[in-house]
């Protein structure tokens, strides 16, 4: 590892020395301990304590506290004093052990009980600022977690931490905070964002350039010295005004304000007296919005936040966001108080002060400038926990037996009543996100039809009805080992299909009583035998009409589709052909932008293709608007669905049905079952007319009784 003074050199020889000591013990105690990536442990303690150090500006026994408190949890037993560090360490050391040991499952991940029990256990403010930091170095390395533990990090994060860093006024935290989470959440709308945000560049930068110009003579002849910067929204928090507001990416208008930093003294009533003169210069200029005007000079937040904000409409009728504050307010507002000591001039410890007692009051004051409320996670699922603290993703609506067939088929069957939150409740109780479960089991216990009316998992109802039927079991299984061997001695193949066919035709209404019959020999497998070799010869003549039928509609599609984009600003590019890019397969109406080629002309890409944020990033130059024409001239577009389902025959031709009935036709359709799962996975391509048809198509699969999943790839 490198040495102190080039890891921390914004610190003097004290500091440094207190921060060589508590970094060589951590070393040593956690020499053996490895992270997720096979790298050495130490790299987290070493990442946070950057953190603190680099991007919030605390002292060095901030640092060194980081390093032991990291120590003491592998070895609790060490006697971290004898190192003689100031006191302040030693509290802050106390305070983050004993914060490590609260589980967020005890609190039903509900950010208010959590802060009172850091409140609790931190005698030092600080404790809490460097449990953000370590979070946030948290995050930055997901990547190392497994799934699971991963899904329960980003949801800590989103419903405890963020909230606290925004309460704080540690922006730039609680901003990377968001975006990682909604990375992870949502990723396509994380990619949909972001490559508009890198295609509009240009744009946002063109209309700063032209809305400064008529301000700087003034600006100049008034001798204020300032600096511009276009301050755009981050990708969580317009996805958060996407959802709240129902719009799409372009009906944020906030996506991005215009900042004035102005340079002067750090003299409180000349930078009030300088950000109001800009104010006047902006407004006298451009139409203000007073509405809209948050007067944060005057009157700071609690968490020290000062600023002036301000909605003007420039000549073309474009409402910008305009936000004015000095160099100082920018310093806090990006990274709070604690980084203002470094100031030159200002003096680290009054400094210090204020921030103290500022993080003490937002802390104990919680309802005080509250944030704005966040998206719950999706809504059709809920996070809950077993009592060691391991995450299960149910759908809403999810009872303990749910719950139980989760854990484990037994336990579900055997399930007698269970315990949320360490109360006693029935099997039917709903649960919600944050709930700790605890399963009661019964030897005795056994599964009743009353069942079925309380679970909304497909897992759980198979399980039911399959021990509903236990009598069925054991004929159902001599009868699949019979009808097996017979297939494979005539080399037949009975597909789900044929299978949803044949018990359609013989009344059976499921596979368990379809091969039940088979082993009580109520069902002659020789019947079954010319069922098959009928419907094959049916087949093979159905594909011979649907390949001649296929080719016709492929060619009117190649003739046709053509017609249906038109190239903008491309005077000079006639002749130029254009296609559909395979890697995300666009369908009319999808949002789509184009790359040219070197060899292949016009590619047309969706927005949220996994390739878009690199071609957007690395061949601005390549890029081409594109748009669709006012309606489809009568192509189809190809869209490949995979869907997961519960493992019945009958969800195969309700699907189909679901297809048919729209302006779409299937192209190929192929199932695989997974046994242990109980579920089929479903690969299915269609042929559509536009992105609206799709959507049609997608929503009535999705709310068929059964289908757990679907998804367009």
């Amino acid at each position: 590892m490198e040495p102190v003074e080039k890891l921390f050199p914004n610190y003097g020889p004290e500091g440094q020395e207190q921060i060589r000591k508590a970094m060589s013990l951590a070393e040593d105690v956690l020499r053996d301990e490895v992270r997720g990536n096979g790298h050495p442990f130490i790299e987290h303690p070493l990442g946070v304590a950057k953190i603190v150090s680099d991007e919030i500006g605390l002292p060095p026994e901030c640092v060194a506290a980081v390093f032991l408190h990291e120590a003491a949890r592998v070895r609790p037993e060490l006697d971290i004093r004898s190192l003689r560090l100031e006191e302040s360490v030693y509290t802050m050391v106390d305070g983050l052990n004993k914060i490590s040991t609260i589980n967020p499952r005890d609190t039903r991940l509900e950010a208010e009980k959590y802060k009172k029990l850091i409140i609790q256990y931190s005698r030092d403010p600080r404790v809490t600022v460097l449990k953000l930091a370590d979070r946030l170095e948290v995050m930055r390395s997901l990547h190392f977690f497994p799934k699971s533990s991963r899904e329960r990090k980003v949801l800590e994060t989103l419903l405890l931490y963020i909230p606290i860093a925004h309460q704080l006024g540690l922006y730039n935290m609680k901003r990377e905070m968001e975006d990682i989470y909604l990375s992870y959440a949502e990723p396509e709308q994380y990619r949909l964002i972001t490559n508009k945000l890198k295609a509009t560049e240009r744009d946002r930068e063109k209309l700063m350039s032209e809305f400064i110009e008529p301000l700087k003579v003034k600006l100049s002849e008034a001798g204020i010295r300032y600096k511009l910067k276009i301050r755009t929204k981050a990708a969580f928090s317009i996805w958060s005004k996407m959802v709240k507001q129902k719009v799409p990416f372009e009906g944020v208008y906030d996506v991005f304000a215009i900042r004035f930093i102005i340079d002067c003294d750090e003299d409180p009533k000349l930078e009030k007296d300088l950000c109001w003169q800009v104010y006047s210069f902006v407004t006298e200029e451009y139409e203000p919005d007073t509405k809209r005007l948050r007067d944060w000079v005057t009157n700071p937040k609690p968490n020290g936040y000062e600023s002036l904000h301000i909605t003007v409409k420039n000549r073309e009728g474009a409402y910008l966001e305009v936000q004015i504050r000095t160099r100082r307010m920018d310093e806090i507002a990006e990274n709070g108080f604690a980084s203002h000591w470094s100031y030159k001039g200002i003096k680290r410890e009054e400094t210090m002060d204020k921030w103290l007692v500022a993080v003490r009051s937002a802390l104990e004051h919680p309802d005080t400038d509250a944030p704005e409320e966040l998206p719950q996670p999706p809504s059709r699922e809920i996070f809950v926990f077993t009592p060691a603290g391991e995450l299960r993703i149910l759908p809403v609506g999810a009872s303990v037996l749910d719950f139980a067939f989760d854990i484990h088929s037994n336990i579900g069957c055997r399930c007698l009543a269970g315990k949320v939150n360490g109360k006693a409740v029935a099997l039917r109780e709903k649960l919600a996100t944050g709930d700790s479960v605890e399963i009661i089991t019964s030897k005795n216990q056994r599964p009743n039809q009353d069942w079925l009316g309380w679970v909304v998992t497909s897992k759980a109802r198979t399980k039911i009805k399959q021990a509903l039927n236990e009598s069925l079991v054991k004929a159902a299984a001599d009868g699949k080992e019979l009808l097996g061997r017979r297939l494979k001695n005539w080399k037949l193949e009975l597909s789900d299909e044929l299978l949803h066919d044949f018990m359609k035709h013989n009344g059976l209404t499921t596979v368990n009583s379809f091969f039940a019959a088979i082993g009580r020999e109520e069902l002659d497998v020789n019947v079954i035998k010319d069922f098959i070799l009928t419907a094959e010869q049916r087949h093979r003549e159905a594909v011979e009409a649907a390949q001649a039928a296929e080719a016709a509609k492929v060619r009117q599609s190649v003739t046709t589709s053509r017609d249906d984009i038109l190239v903008l600003n491309a005077r000079n590019v006639k002749g130029i052909e254009y296609k559909m890019a395979r890697c995300c397969n666009p369908v009319y109406g999808d949002e789509v932008f184009g790359f040219v080629s070197r060899t292949e002309g016009i590619k047309i890409h969706r927005m949220t293709c996994p390739n878009a944020a690199r071609l957007l990033e690395a061949y601005p130059y390549r890029i081409q608007k594109v748009r669709w024409a006012e309606a489809p001239a009568g192509g189809t577009f190809q869209v490949t669905l995979r869907i997961t389902t519960a493992a019945d025959s009958g969800i195969l031709t309700r699907i189909m049905e679901v297809v048919n009935s729209f302006k779409a036709s299937i192209r190929s359709f192929n199932v695989s079952e997974n046994q242990r799962q109980g579920t089929f996975e479903i690969t299915a391509k269609i042929a559509v007319l536009s992105n609206l048809e799709l959507d049609k198509v997608v929503s009535q699969i999705r709310v068929i009784k059964d289908v757990i999943k679907i998804q367009r790839q």
